[in-house]
């Protein structure tokens, strides 16, 4: 397995409020994650912060995880209670009030993937079938959509874009959704922030992902063109890709 991790402030925040990170165990599978904290500086950078640190020392004490039922099982006990630190810290924090985060998290093994999500950062695949958006985005407009109500379209403009419906962190019951995908040879994920997935049309992802540039080249290539693109919020991601090789960044 090659990875890489990126996170970038962009142009015109002046906090970087994303976090992520991948992380391997002692069975040499991988966990790689990024949130999108929300609530401004002091609070949103603490939601994500929380996030991938309480989940980053989780990861590290379990073992081989041997089935895509037990990895959803693990992540969904994982992300209960990261939601508890979360709300703990902002009812002991009143700078805090109000906090929380998105999430978007994979864990790989060397056959399958689960990933789980809540809020609007993603997950794309790769592979021989083609490019598609594993996760749903919980936001206001991606339910208008759904309904009918407007169109893909006239959902990149609309005035409650970043709207939430789910976000880690400000509810005491927190649901993520769950999928599990084969991870073959020469397969790519990414994982991302709206940072990204708000600057560049799904066609400009597949493109970067599909040329000839290393992993860390592409992940350079992401960056500079949100920022390119406006760069109003902060870009974060993480690049997984099913291979023999080492390379990582």
């Amino acid at each position: 397995m090659d990875s890489v991790f990126r996170t970038d402030k962009g142009r015109i925040r002046a906090h970087n409020e994303d976090n992520g990170g991948v992380f391997i165990n002692a069975a040499n599978d991988y966990l790689a994650i990024v949130a999108d904290g929300m609530g401004g500086h002091n609070a949103g950078d603490i939601a994500s912060q929380i996030t991938i640190e309480s989940m980053k020392s989780l990861w590290q004490q379990i073992g081989k995880i041997e089935s895509a039922n037990q990895a959803e099982q693990w992540l969904k006990s994982t992300i209960n209670q990261i939601n508890e630190q979360i709300l703990s810290h902002a009812n002991n924090h009143l700078e805090c009030n109000g906090m929380g985060t998105t999430l978007v998290a994979v864990l790989c093994t060397t056959s399958f993937c689960t990933i789980a999500n809540i809020g609007d950062s993603r997950c794309y695949l790769l592979n021989d079938d083609g490019f598609k958006q594993v996760t749903d985005d919980h936001s206001l407009v991606n339910e208008l959509v759904k309904s009918g109500e407007i169109t893909k379209e006239e959902a990149e403009h609309h005035p409650r874009k970043n709207v939430l419906t789910r976000a880690l962190g400000t509810n005491a019951h927190v649901t993520a959704d769950y999928h599990t995908i084969t991870f073959e040879q020469g397969d790519y994920i990414l994982l991302c922030s709206d940072g990204l997935s708000n600057k560049l049309a799904q066609q400009e992802i597949q493109a970067i992902l599909q040329n000839d540039l290393s992993l860390l080249e592409k992940a350079d290539s992401f960056v500079q063109l949100a920022n390119e693109k406006g760069g109003e919020d902060n870009i974060t991601l993480v690049i997984l890709k099913h291979s023999a090789g080492l390379e990582s960044g």
